[in-house]
């Protein structure tokens, strides 16, 4: 398969960006005061999907062969790489299948179904949604479209780093970024080489950032706690994320429940968004002290897809 030897490159980045802004208009960069310094927050939220993964979403599928459109797409994700596929495949014509948690949340299981994607649901913890994507890709003979382990994904992420620096004027000093299998970290360092990139991941799930120290691929133990960042629990990243951001991302960042919810309430206070757990990461590591930040910082948040009632009590909650 051509994915299994291509690597993702600056070059492609560019290429990603220049097809992402034919169909897709900036996302806004909002000036956020973090104590006495004036920031700058990239609200991927507001993405037709409400997060960044429509990116790698619509690079990967756009670049499908006809032959290989014919065979349909197969994706694994808890929900917003889920949409980036869906709706790149509904705008392309191509059948979606996607392999999701049963206890994803309900919004993010509506939107995917709404999207006119199939879905297959596997038991979170229990199943391995990687073995449950390969039944699915023998019988079929889809296309994986992994949510980070992919050089056209990682590219289409990496295209918000483009964005933010035309936005700008010039690349920024640093960028604080939600992680999960590495695949946003990863087009952020290609498309900003000049800048710092902060991986930050909930605490007890950072296998990018252990990866990164270790110098080889760590996976998330049994006993890995509970998290209300939904969308950064993979297991592992992937060798193909691990060699990007070897020498390019900075040391990995983790964030509590506690200082993610703080960040929501910020972000809703402050900015007028709705973050959901997983795409609020960076800002509570921003908030909490835990990555320096001056004049020239973007702090992505990635994603809003909440479920109404967990936003809701998070958001009334006392500080």
């Amino acid at each position: 398969m051509k994915d299994a030897v291509r690597h993702p490159t600056a070059e492609g980045v560019q290429r990603a960006a220049h097809k992402i802004a034919e169909i897709l208009p900036p996302t806004p960069l909002l000036p956020v005061n973090i104590g006495p310094v004036s920031a700058w927050v990239k609200a991927e939220n507001l993405q037709p999907i409400g997060a960044f993964k429509i990116r790698g979403g619509w690079h990967r599928l756009s670049d499908l062969s006809e032959e290989e459109r014919a065979r349909g797409v197969i994706a694994v994700s808890s929900g917003n790489h889920a949409q980036g596929v869906a709706w790149a495949a509904r705008k392309l014509g191509i059948k979606a299948t996607i392999v999701m948690p049963r206890n994803a949340p309900q919004v993010k299981l509506d939107a995917t179904r709404s999207l006119g994607a199939e879905i297959v649901l596997y038991e979170r913890p229990g199943e391995d949604r990687d073995e449950v994507a390969e039944t699915v890709r023998a019988r079929t003979g889809a296309i994986l479209v992994h949510a980070f382990a992919d050089p056209w994904v990682i590219e289409g992420q990496g295209s918000a780093g483009i964005e933010i620096a035309q936005q700008l004027g010039h690349q920024p000093s640093r960028i604080i970024a939600c992680c999960g299998g590495g695949g946003l970290a990863a087009g952020l360092s290609l498309a900003c080489p000049a800048s710092e990139i902060y991986p930050v991941e909930p605490a007890g799930w950072d296998m990018v950032g252990q990866a990164m120290a270790q110098g080889q691929i760590v996976r998330a133990g049994d006993d890995a706690p509970a998290t209300i960042c939904d969308a950064l629990q993979p297991v592992a990243t992937a060798p193909i994320n691990l060699d990007v951001l070897t020498g390019r991302a900075c040391a990995g960042v983790t964030v509590t429940d506690e200082e993610v919810r703080a960040a929501q309430r910020f972000a809703f206070s402050n900015l007028q968004l709705v973050a959901e757990p997983g795409g609020a990461a960076a800002l509570a590591a921003a908030l909490a002290g835990k990555v320096p930040v001056d004049e020239s910082t973007v702090i992505m948040i990635t994603g809003g897809n909440c479920d109404p009632a967990d936003f809701a009590a998070t958001i009334h909650r006392k500080e």
